[in-house]
């Protein structure tokens, strides 16, 4: 749906947006606790600072932090900056700029389906981001917490 470039992107903001205010982090840390290549992160987040989405500070203190709220950020505004929105404008049977129905069987269709999706990333912010991630891991959390507990008591019984 959308490049690895994206995806890193959404993961550093997310990591950043959960770093206290106006703290800059390192690409190698965010690199090291998400889990991504430094190399190409550090490629993808200058350019996010250069559309003005990140602050970048030079120098052995600085590093990579949000320029703004994580809820005025979008998921859209991420994908403009490193991808573009020309894949959400295309007609799903790969014709160039299709607007014409005579043309492309799954025109109309499609083009529902390709609305809702834009408006759902033009909606969906690093903040909700932030939010659901949390929720998932403290979901996560519990499930490890409920198997072992169940690994204890099987062990007790036994």
């Amino acid at each position: 749906m959308y490049s690895r470039s994206v995806e890193y992107a959404l993961r550093a903001l997310t990591y950043l947006a959960r770093q206290p205010k106006g703290r800059q982090k390192l690409v190698r840390h965010i690199a090291r606790n998400e889990k991504l290549p430094a190399f190409f992160l550090a490629k993808t987040l200058q350019q996010l600072a250069r559309h003005g989405v990140l602050r970048s500070v030079k120098g052995p203190t600085g590093g990579f932090s949000l320029d703004r709220p994580a809820g005025k950020i979008t998921m859209m505004e991420v994908i403009e900056v490193l991808d573009g929105t020309d894949t959400y404008n295309r007609c799903i049977v790969g014709l160039r700029e299709c607007n014409d129905r005579a043309l492309c069987p799954v025109h109309d269709s499609f083009q529902s389906l390709r609305e809702r999706l834009k408006r759902y990333l033009s909606r969906t912010t690093v903040a909700q981001l932030v939010t659901e991630s949390e929720r998932k891991r403290q979901a996560a959390k519990r499930a490890r917490t409920r198997k072992k507990g169940k690994k204890t008591a099987a062990r007790k019984r036994s």
